[in-house]
């Protein structure tokens, strides 16, 4: 049985997100699983680093699945990009070892969210960014940014219910970039809470656009309450860029 590592890239603007789901086959493992599977003529469970949301893409996103074939990793290659979506690609391919798991051995997660920062939209833009028109103090975003990089239990931040797993997530770093009118807020860390990063960039632009102050940072680790973060901002400006083990 070998073990294949795939790098994926994906639009997910018309799919439920990554995980299969019994009710339907409308997700990107459901579409790369079933290909996978008549390529090899029996049922093939692919493994993901991670889930993303509906709506969501990814430009890195990792996975694995073990298969019994004689095909060159070249020929599985080409089948399965022959065979999916054009909104759906395998980057890359490798042969990996029995025991590499593509959500246990992930050491670290890099999401960019991208904000179309202007009231004029962007025609080509708008599938793939969330526009939020309102003037935006990046020096006291920085600010907040400070407060929230390094370890903290991060519930607040997410919209998870009650969980007896550690919410102690470690973010390594906050960066914002500017190009023009696009600001690309990219995160680096440990590992993300469900709609973490949509949570923290949307108190972000809350804290930058003047309807939050900075001390609600400290009140959101402090009491873990999720309404007292900001907004969470829609799926379809995220990006899973990359995920290092």
């Amino acid at each position: 049985m070998r073990n294949i590592k795939i790098i994926i890239e994906y639009d997910g603007s018309r799919y439920n997100g990554w995980q299969r789901l019994g009710n339907t086959n409308n997700t990107i493992q459901g579409k790369i699983e079933s290909v996978i599977s008549k390529m090899v003529g029996e049922p093939v469970e692919i493994i993901g680093s991670g889930r993303t949301d509906a709506g969501a893409h990814a430009r890195g996103q990792v996975a694995n699945f073990k298969v019994d074939t004689n095909l060159t990793l070249d020929e599985i290659h080409r089948y399965i990009n022959n065979y999916l979506p054009q909104d759906i690609v395998i980057k890359e391919i490798e042969e990996v070892p029995e025991r590499f798991h593509s959500r246990y051995n992930v050491k670290g997660k890099k999401y960019v969210y991208n904000i179309w920062n202007h009231w004029i939209p962007n025609t080509f833009e708008r599938k793939y960014s969330y526009q939020y028109p309102e003037k935006l103090d990046l020096d006291i975003m920085e600010q907040a940014i400070k407060k929230i990089v390094g370890t903290h239990d991060f519930l607040g931040f997410s919209s998870l219910k009650k969980t007896k797993k550690s919410t102690v997530r470690t973010i390594d770093e906050i960066t914002i970039v500017r190009e023009g009118y696009m600001l690309k807020f990219i995160f680096i860390g440990d590992g993300f809470l469900y709609n973490m990063v949509r949570i923290i960039t949307g108190t972000l632009l809350e804290i930058g656009s003047g309807l939050k102050d900075l001390d609600c940072i400290d009140e959101i680790f402090e009491s873990k309450i999720r309404d007292k973060a900001g907004f969470t901002v829609p799926p379809h400006g995220l990006f899973l860029d990359e995920v290092y083990y």
